[in-house]
Protein backbone atom coordinates (compact mmCIF):
# COMPACT_ATOMS: atom_id res chain seq x y z
CA UNK A 1 0.00 0.00 0.00
CA UNK A 2 1.37 3.40 -1.02
CA UNK A 3 1.98 6.04 1.60
CA UNK A 4 -0.43 8.95 1.87
CA UNK A 5 1.36 12.22 2.57
CA UNK A 6 -0.45 15.43 3.34
CA UNK A 7 2.19 17.93 4.39
CA UNK A 8 -0.20 20.88 4.39
CA UNK A 9 -2.62 19.23 6.83
CA UNK A 10 -2.39 18.98 10.62
CA UNK A 11 -4.33 16.35 12.52
CA UNK A 12 -5.95 18.06 15.52
CA UNK A 13 -7.28 15.70 18.20
CA UNK A 14 -9.13 16.85 21.31
CA UNK A 15 -8.61 14.51 24.26
CA UNK A 16 -10.01 14.02 27.75
CA UNK A 17 -9.37 10.92 29.90
CA UNK A 18 -9.36 8.53 26.93
CA UNK A 19 -5.70 7.85 26.21
CA UNK A 20 -6.30 4.30 24.96
CA UNK A 21 -8.84 5.62 22.48
CA UNK A 22 -6.31 8.19 21.32
CA UNK A 23 -3.74 5.44 20.87
CA UNK A 24 -6.17 3.45 18.72
CA UNK A 25 -6.82 6.51 16.56
CA UNK A 26 -3.13 7.25 16.01
CA UNK A 27 -2.36 3.59 15.35
CA UNK A 28 -5.15 3.42 12.76
CA UNK A 29 -3.61 6.31 10.81
CA UNK A 30 -0.18 4.68 11.07
CA UNK A 31 -1.52 1.40 9.74
CA UNK A 32 -2.99 3.30 6.78
CA UNK A 33 0.50 4.78 6.17
CA UNK A 34 -1.13 8.19 6.52
CA UNK A 35 1.28 11.09 7.14
CA UNK A 36 0.43 14.64 8.22
CA UNK A 37 2.40 17.86 8.23
CA UNK A 38 1.89 17.80 12.00
CA UNK A 39 -0.21 16.31 14.78
CA UNK A 40 -1.62 18.31 17.69
CA UNK A 41 -3.23 16.65 20.70
CA UNK A 42 -5.10 19.13 22.90
CA UNK A 43 -5.81 17.73 26.37
CA UNK A 44 -8.50 19.15 28.66
CA UNK A 45 -7.01 18.45 32.09
CA UNK A 46 -7.05 14.65 32.07
CA UNK A 47 -6.28 12.55 35.13
CA UNK A 48 -2.59 11.84 35.95
CA UNK A 49 -2.63 8.27 34.62
CA UNK A 50 -3.82 9.51 31.23
CA UNK A 51 -1.32 12.37 31.17
CA UNK A 52 1.43 9.86 31.85
CA UNK A 53 0.27 7.74 28.95
CA UNK A 54 0.07 10.81 26.72
CA UNK A 55 3.77 11.42 27.31
CA UNK A 56 4.54 7.87 26.18
CA UNK A 57 2.36 8.30 23.12
CA UNK A 58 4.01 11.60 22.28
CA UNK A 59 7.38 9.88 22.15
CA UNK A 60 5.91 7.15 19.94
CA UNK A 61 3.88 9.30 17.53
CA UNK A 62 5.75 12.62 17.65
CA UNK A 63 2.85 15.00 18.29
CA UNK A 64 2.61 18.41 19.92
CA UNK A 65 0.84 18.07 23.27
CA UNK A 66 -1.12 21.09 24.49
CA UNK A 67 -2.28 20.76 28.09
CA UNK A 68 -4.14 22.74 30.74
CA UNK A 69 -3.91 22.30 34.54
CA UNK A 70 -7.68 21.87 34.89
CA UNK A 71 -10.70 20.95 32.82
CA UNK A 72 -11.92 24.02 30.95
CA UNK A 73 -14.41 22.49 28.51
CA UNK A 74 -14.58 21.60 24.84
CA UNK A 75 -14.51 25.17 23.56
CA UNK A 76 -11.22 25.96 25.28
CA UNK A 77 -9.80 22.60 24.24
CA UNK A 78 -10.46 23.20 20.54
CA UNK A 79 -9.35 26.83 20.73
CA UNK A 80 -5.94 26.13 22.23
CA UNK A 81 -5.44 23.15 19.94
CA UNK A 82 -6.26 25.13 16.80
CA UNK A 83 -3.93 27.90 17.96
CA UNK A 84 -1.05 25.40 17.78
CA UNK A 85 -1.71 24.43 14.14
CA UNK A 86 0.72 25.92 11.60
CA UNK A 87 -0.36 24.24 8.34
CA UNK A 88 -3.02 25.68 5.96
CA UNK A 89 -5.51 22.87 6.64
CA UNK A 90 -6.74 21.06 9.75
CA UNK A 91 -8.31 17.62 10.04
CA UNK A 92 -10.26 17.77 13.29
CA UNK A 93 -11.07 14.46 14.99
CA UNK A 94 -12.16 13.68 18.54
CA UNK A 95 -10.24 10.86 20.16
CA UNK A 96 -12.99 8.23 20.03
CA UNK A 97 -13.00 7.96 16.22
CA UNK A 98 -10.96 5.77 13.88
CA UNK A 99 -10.56 6.16 10.10
CA UNK A 100 -11.65 3.33 7.81
CA UNK A 101 -9.52 1.74 5.10
CA UNK A 102 -11.19 3.83 2.38
CA UNK A 103 -10.75 7.15 4.17
CA UNK A 104 -7.40 8.21 2.60
CA UNK A 105 -8.59 8.27 -1.00
CA UNK A 106 -11.71 10.26 -0.14
CA UNK A 107 -9.72 12.59 2.09
CA UNK A 108 -7.45 13.31 -0.88
CA UNK A 109 -10.53 14.25 -2.91
CA UNK A 110 -11.78 16.53 -0.12
CA UNK A 111 -8.44 18.29 0.16
CA UNK A 112 -8.29 18.81 -3.58
CA UNK A 113 -11.80 20.29 -3.55
CA UNK A 114 -10.76 22.78 -0.87
CA UNK A 115 -7.65 23.77 -2.81
CA UNK A 116 -9.68 24.35 -5.97
CA UNK A 117 -12.68 26.09 -4.39
CA UNK A 118 -11.74 28.89 -2.00
CA UNK A 119 -15.40 29.28 -1.00
CA UNK A 120 -15.40 25.96 0.84
CA UNK A 121 -14.87 26.27 4.59
CA UNK A 122 -15.26 22.63 5.72
CA UNK A 123 -15.69 19.11 4.40
CA UNK A 124 -17.56 16.74 6.74
CA UNK A 125 -16.74 13.02 6.87
CA UNK A 126 -19.10 11.63 9.52
CA UNK A 127 -22.56 12.21 10.94
CA UNK A 128 -25.40 10.47 12.74
CA UNK A 129 -27.91 11.66 10.14
CA UNK A 130 -27.65 13.03 6.57
CA UNK A 131 -27.78 16.77 6.17
CA UNK A 132 -31.38 17.69 5.16
CA UNK A 133 -30.73 19.52 1.88
CA UNK A 134 -27.78 18.91 -0.43
CA UNK A 135 -26.71 19.31 -4.04
CA UNK A 136 -24.34 16.75 -5.66
CA UNK A 137 -20.81 18.09 -5.90
CA UNK A 138 -18.63 15.21 -7.07
CA UNK A 139 -16.79 12.03 -6.06
CA UNK A 140 -19.38 11.08 -3.46
CA UNK A 141 -19.63 14.55 -1.86
CA UNK A 142 -22.52 17.00 -1.85
CA UNK A 143 -22.73 20.69 -1.01
CA UNK A 144 -24.83 21.46 2.08
CA UNK A 145 -27.56 24.03 1.48
CA UNK A 146 -29.29 25.94 4.29
CA UNK A 147 -32.89 27.00 3.76
CA UNK A 148 -34.71 28.62 6.69
CA UNK A 149 -38.04 27.15 5.60
CA UNK A 150 -36.76 23.56 5.69
CA UNK A 151 -38.67 21.76 8.48
CA UNK A 152 -35.76 19.65 9.77
CA UNK A 153 -34.04 21.18 12.82
CA UNK A 154 -30.80 19.38 11.84
CA UNK A 155 -30.42 22.01 9.11
CA UNK A 156 -28.58 24.20 11.64
CA UNK A 157 -25.69 21.73 11.80
CA UNK A 158 -23.86 22.57 8.60
CA UNK A 159 -20.95 22.72 11.02
CA UNK A 160 -20.46 19.74 13.33
CA UNK A 161 -17.79 18.60 15.80
CA UNK A 162 -17.67 15.23 14.05
CA UNK A 163 -14.56 14.57 11.91
CA UNK A 164 -14.06 17.23 9.29
CA UNK A 165 -11.44 19.04 7.22
CA UNK A 166 -11.29 22.81 7.51
CA UNK A 167 -9.04 25.72 6.73
CA UNK A 168 -6.73 26.54 9.60
CA UNK A 169 -7.75 30.21 9.46
CA UNK A 170 -11.25 29.11 10.50
CA UNK A 171 -11.26 31.54 13.44
CA UNK A 172 -10.73 34.54 11.16
CA UNK A 173 -14.12 34.02 9.54
CA UNK A 174 -16.14 32.38 12.32
CA UNK A 175 -14.47 33.46 15.53
CA UNK A 176 -13.38 31.28 18.42
CA UNK A 177 -15.47 28.63 20.13
CA UNK A 178 -17.51 29.74 23.13
CA UNK A 179 -15.96 28.64 26.39
CA UNK A 180 -17.48 27.78 29.75
CA UNK A 181 -20.62 26.09 28.36
CA UNK A 182 -21.68 22.47 27.81
CA UNK A 183 -20.05 20.61 24.88
CA UNK A 184 -23.33 20.32 22.98
CA UNK A 185 -23.91 24.06 23.32
CA UNK A 186 -20.35 24.74 22.21
CA UNK A 187 -21.06 22.83 19.00
CA UNK A 188 -24.49 24.46 18.58
CA UNK A 189 -23.12 27.96 19.05
CA UNK A 190 -20.48 27.43 16.36
CA UNK A 191 -23.09 25.86 14.06
CA UNK A 192 -25.28 28.96 14.34
CA UNK A 193 -22.31 31.26 13.74
CA UNK A 194 -21.24 29.18 10.74
CA UNK A 195 -24.56 29.85 9.00
CA UNK A 196 -24.77 33.48 10.07
CA UNK A 197 -21.36 34.22 8.55
CA UNK A 198 -22.04 32.49 5.27
CA UNK A 199 -20.18 29.24 5.85
CA UNK A 200 -20.14 26.71 3.02
CA UNK A 201 -19.19 23.07 3.13
CA UNK A 202 -19.36 19.59 1.68
CA UNK A 203 -20.83 16.43 3.19
CA UNK A 204 -19.76 12.89 2.30
CA UNK A 205 -22.89 11.08 1.13
CA UNK A 206 -22.04 7.65 2.57
CA UNK A 207 -21.31 9.29 5.90
CA UNK A 208 -20.87 6.20 8.09
CA UNK A 209 -18.11 4.60 6.03
CA UNK A 210 -15.10 6.89 6.44
CA UNK A 211 -14.87 6.98 10.26
CA UNK A 212 -16.04 4.68 13.01
CA UNK A 213 -16.94 6.03 16.44
CA UNK A 214 -15.79 3.59 19.09
CA UNK A 215 -16.77 3.83 22.74
CA UNK A 216 -14.99 0.88 24.33
CA UNK A 217 -16.06 -0.41 27.74
CA UNK A 218 -12.74 0.63 29.29
CA UNK A 219 -13.20 4.24 28.07
CA UNK A 220 -16.89 5.08 27.60
CA UNK A 221 -18.08 8.38 26.18
CA UNK A 222 -17.45 11.40 28.39
CA UNK A 223 -20.51 13.17 26.95
CA UNK A 224 -23.74 12.43 28.83
CA UNK A 225 -27.02 11.99 26.93
CA UNK A 226 -30.49 12.78 28.21
CA UNK A 227 -32.05 9.38 28.94
CA UNK A 228 -35.62 10.45 28.13
CA UNK A 229 -34.66 11.03 24.49
CA UNK A 230 -33.86 7.33 24.07
CA UNK A 231 -37.14 5.92 25.42
CA UNK A 232 -39.90 4.45 23.19
CA UNK A 233 -42.89 5.05 25.46
CA UNK A 234 -45.73 6.67 23.39
CA UNK A 235 -46.04 9.58 25.80
CA UNK A 236 -42.28 10.13 25.68
CA UNK A 237 -42.37 9.97 21.90
CA UNK A 238 -45.07 12.64 21.87
CA UNK A 239 -43.00 14.84 24.16
CA UNK A 240 -40.02 14.33 21.85
CA UNK A 241 -42.15 15.40 18.87
CA UNK A 242 -43.07 18.60 20.72
CA UNK A 243 -39.42 19.10 21.67
CA UNK A 244 -38.25 18.75 18.06
CA UNK A 245 -40.80 21.32 16.89
CA UNK A 246 -39.50 23.68 19.56
CA UNK A 247 -35.95 23.00 18.37
CA UNK A 248 -36.94 23.85 14.82
CA UNK A 249 -38.35 27.24 15.85
CA UNK A 250 -35.48 27.95 18.21
CA UNK A 251 -32.69 27.15 15.74
CA UNK A 252 -34.29 29.26 13.03
CA UNK A 253 -34.71 32.16 15.48
CA UNK A 254 -31.10 31.86 16.65
CA UNK A 255 -29.75 31.97 13.10
CA UNK A 256 -31.75 35.13 12.38
CA UNK A 257 -31.28 37.05 15.60
CA UNK A 258 -28.73 35.54 18.00
CA UNK A 259 -25.41 37.34 18.29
Amino acid sequence: MAAYRFEKVTLLVTHYNRSRSLERLLLAFRQLDFHFGGIVVSDDGSRPEHLERLQLLRAEYDFALITTPQNRGLGNNINKGQDAVTTPYTLYVQEDFEPSDIFPEHFADALQFMKEDEQLDIVRFYAYFPYPLMKPYGKGFSRMIYRWWNLNHIKVYMYSDHPHLRRSNFFQKFGRYREGIRPDMTEYSMAVTFIQRGGTGLFYNDFTTLFYQKNEADEPSTIGRLAWRQRKNPFILFLRWIYLKFRLVRTTWDVWFKK
